[in-house]
């Protein structure tokens, strides 16, 4: 569009037709999930398949109170599971619309402020400290500009631009640090880079987690067993003689029984729990099972700027040639202070520390402005430090309109002085890179005042510097002459300090790696920013490298040497979107479960392609924050161990209620094989095994669910990828368990026959009731005894079992219960028979836990 004048910006018309071409300057919309969809997808658990083809079968045999209460638990569980998941979503949608960008455009030869989303290509954008880029756009007028692009490549330092052909580009998403410019719109949308990267987020498809991959092979395989055994217990009842629809009912007894109906609503119900506790702690589960898989977690894989760090430039020492100061306090906020040899200074104790106070402060075009007890900067981040630097030291504020003269920075000369006057004088004042600085230097300050540099100061100087930025420091140098002539000239000023600063780890992080790795969780730091300065944060966070390698360097490895290089402590940095999913999907190839943490659009990619996708709720964008399974509200690294710990809990606890449920079903089904291959009548009937799966075992097991972490949680290391749900040691608890309680029931009907066979039903369903009870402490923990975790630390227990017993007393003494679950009334000799079969169960899984404890101490 080359008739499109710098001063004049487009016409209105010009405006609308290019809109008809390119469009909004958004990102297409993700695909919309509405409320409809959410609730479907409850349905697709294979178990809930099972649920929904048994009430079916139910229905066509006339069982419809079988079957209207298998469906009101399938209804149940869906709508516990759309109620979270929908929450998840309209969060992320308020995230959303706290934002509403604007952009600075000329049209009709007119600034206007405007929706970004309104701008076309050929707009003009102006450009200034503090605004966002709302488009990519090319460079036609500049005054010093730089540009922070750290959402886009993880680099913390602010990019100068030029019009050089290859810096004179912006893009949209990246925001203005200093200068001003304006630039000429070239694309817009899914067009910009930053829509380019948010397309590789989309390529990565859809991932299941691994608690939803466990539990679907565990649904089929109990599919599978429950059609088989139901099968064939109802053929050989055919073939002994036995009824046709009277074996059918019993096939469906045992499918039922077999089924743990309850499991289903009792994993939404523990993760949805879960997740709430997470909102308290400021963790949005976007799915149910993201906060489990995160405690699965082998690798973390970090960004490092804003995740890591504050992403808040800060000056951590001063170097003189007579002192090295340390400064405390982090980001803008000036609570802080300056230090020597333990004593505070402020400006006015050391006339040295002043002077270069002063000139950070007073060269500058950054500024602090403060809002109740929040401060905030404007312009770029190394003036905004050296301001903040200037704060802490008490330094006297420059006066209004002092600087009458400036030669600004540039790329070229890497280095800004100003003209100030102040009633003292009049001084040239610079700063810059060390360098530059120096070539402009005759003298330096001492405490004794200032005398001609020597060599063997600038081999100090030289030095000081080197050992700065092999720290990862930034390092800023300053100068400064009188000037009663009142000319801006660098030269023969005199030489004030260093000033080094970096981008500092956020305070909680630290502690946070250390119990990760506690935890045997590997950290890996992927990062956009330079191989010195990330290696620099990683020492102060006490994170182990041995090893860092560029993008540059990861795409001459192939695959196989990349794995092998992850078996270590490496760091990676200026990396690009493409190389952090190359690095997640090589830790996935050795079976790592991978958590993902960024805030960028530059992270999104790996944070989808990541098992695990952990993004920033405030700092966060759009991008990261859909790409992601889990969003910190706070933006606290500290919040993905809670989150860690969180998911470890709930995983046990699911393995937990899962053996409990399927060892009180065994009982259910070997009562059930046994009584029809001797030829007994029915033990169980189909009412009361849906009674004892649904209302009893069901409110046990989510009390199950909400067991607290065990004492040593955190220093176990994160489970094998394919640890299995029950495992062999699972499995033996539940045949053994199951046979235990089984023929306890089935002695006790058979004992009390005589007497009537419903009094021996009522009497060996209710001791089935007290069993599942009772076995519900062999199960609150798989390692440790009840002793250990404390017999009463699980008040929800406690209450479920009260209420879960007294249900069944009701039901066995309340006549609309004693009609619907056909019971009769049991005496006190029935109730003693249930004590003495159910003291084992309490007793001897104590006994055996405690003796292994023993075991292993010695």
């Amino acid at each position: 569009m080359s008739d499109i004048t710098q001063a004049a910006g487009l016409t209105q018309d010009q405006v609308l037709a290019a809109r008809q071409i390119s469009g909004w300057n958004e990102l297409p919309a993700a695909a919309s999930i509405g409320p409809f969809r959410v609730f479907l997808r409850q349905f697709s658990s294979f178990l809930v398949v099972i649920l929904i083809v048994a009430a079916a079968v139910a229905l066509a045999l006339g069982e419809r109170i079988d079957a209207a209460t298998i469906g009101l638990v399938v209804l149940l569980n869906a709508i516990l599971g759309f109620v979270q998941e929908w929450k998840a979503e309209t969060a992320l949608t308020s995230l959303r619309k706290l934002l509403s960008p604007q952009a600075m455009v000329v049209r009709d030869g007119q600034e206007q402020l405007i929706p970004a989303r309104e701008i076309v290509p050929g707009d003009i954008l102006v450009l200034s400290p503090g605004a966002r880029v709302a488009a990519d756009a090319a460079l036609i007028r500049i005054s010093d500009l730089t540009v922070d692009e750290s959402i886009l490549t993880g680099e913390s330092m602010p990019v100068t631009k030029s019009l050089a052909e290859e810096a004179s580009i912006v893009f949209a998403g990246t925001s203005v640090t200093a200068g001003r410019a304006e630039a000429r719109v070239t694309t817009t949308g899914a067009g910009t880079e930053f829509g380019r990267i948010a397309h590789l987020t989309g390529s990565v498809g859809t991932k299941t987690t691994n608690l939803q991959n466990k539990l679907g092979h565990l649904a089929r395989q109990l599919g599978l067993a429950a059609l088989l055994v139901a099968a064939a217990v109802a053929g050989l009842g055919i073939a002994l003689g036995r009824e046709l629809v009277e074996m059918v009912m019993t096939g469906l007894s045992l499918s039922v029984a077999m089924v743990p109906e309850g499991l289903p609503a009792v994993v939404t119900i523990t993760l949805a729990l879960g997740a709430t506790a997470m909102v308290r702690q400021n963790a949005l589960a976007r799915r149910l099972q993201a906060v489990e898989t995160l405690g699965a977690a082998s690798v973390i894989c970090t960004d490092k700027t804003g995740t890591l760090t504050e992403n808040k430039m800060t000056a951590t020492q001063i170097w003189t040639i007579d002192r090295t100061y340390d400064v405390t306090g982090t980001g803008y906020d000036p609570a802080g202070h300056i230090e020597t040899g333990g004593e505070r200074l402020r400006a006015t104790d050391d006339p040295v520390l002043g002077m270069l106070l002063q000139t950070g402060l007073t060269c500058s075009h950054a500024r602090l402005n403060q809002t109740g007890t929040t401060w905030t900067m404007v312009g770029e981040p190394t003036e905004g430090a050296l301001i903040t630097l200037a704060y802490k030291g008490w330094c006297a504020l420059p006066h209004e309109r002092g600087v009458i003269a400036e030669i600004p920075f540039s790329s070229a000369r890497k280095r800004m002085s100003v003209l100030y006057q102040s009633p003292t004088g009049t001084a040239v004042l610079t700063k810059g890179a060390p360098e530059q600085i120096l070539e402009i230097c005759s003298d330096i300050i001492t405490h004794d005042g200032a005398r001609a540099m020597q060599e063997a100061d600038q081999d100090a100087i030289t030095q000081a510097y080197a050992d700065m930025a092999s720290r990862g420091l930034r390092v800023i140098a300053l100068a400064r002459r009188d000037a009663p002539d009142q000319q801006l000239t660098e030269s023969n000023l005199t030489f004030l300090g260093l000033v080094g600063l970096i981008d500092p780890p956020r305070a909680e992080v630290r502690d946070a790696i250390a119990a990760a790795k506690s935890a045997g969780i590997h950290i890996t730091m992927i990062t956009g920013d330079s191989p010195i300065t990330a290696s620099a944060i990683a020492d102060q966070l006490s994170l182990k490298v041995t090893q860092h390698l560029t993008g540059a360097e990861l795409d001459a490895l192939d695959d196989k040497v990349l794995r092998d290089i992850l078996r270590g402590d490496v760091l990676f940095a200026r990396t690009k979107p493409e190389q952090k999913m190359r690095i997640v999907a090589a830790l996935q190839s050795e079976q790592q479960i991978v958590a993902m943490t960024g805030d960028g659009v530059n992270d999104a990619p790996a944070l989808k392609q990541a098992d695990i996708g952990v993004s920033m709720g405030i700092r966060g964008t759009d991008v990261a924050r859909d790409a992601s399974d889990l969003v910190l509200l706070d933006d606290n690294f500290a919040t993905i161990v809670r989150a860690i710990g969180e998911g470890r809990r709930q995983f046990s606890n699911v393995q937990k209620f899962v053996r409990y449920l399927l060892s009180s079903n065994a009982g259910e089904v070997i009562a059930l094989v046994v009584n029809i291959a001797i030829g007994g009548p029915l033990v169980f009937l189909a009412t009361q095994i849906l009674w004892m799966n649904l209302v009893t075992d069901g409110v046990t097991a989510v009390a199950l669910g909400l067991e607290k972490a065990e004492p040593d949680q955190m220093q176990q290391p994160p489970r094998d990828k394919h640890t299995a749900i029950l495992g062999l040691s699972g499995v033996a608890t539940i045949i053994l368990l199951g046979l235990y309680t089984g023929l306890s029931s089935l002695w006790i009907f058979f004992h009390l026959l005589d007497q009537g066979v419903e009094l021996a039903r009522t009497t060996a369903f209710t001791a089935m009731v007290v069993f599942e009870k009772i076995s519900v402490f062999a199960f609150r923990s798989i390692r440790l005894s009840c002793w250990r975790i404390g017999w009463f630390s699980n008040p929800f227990l406690l209450a479920a079992l009260a209420l879960t017993l007294g249900a069944q007393i009701v039901a066995v003494y309340w006549p609309p219960l004693q009609v619907l679950l056909r019971t009769v009334p049991i005496g006190a000799a029935e109730w003693q028979w249930i004590a003495i079969f159910a003291l084992p169960i309490l007793v001897v899984p104590e006994a055996l836990k405690l003796l292994f404890a023993r075991g292993q101490r010695t």
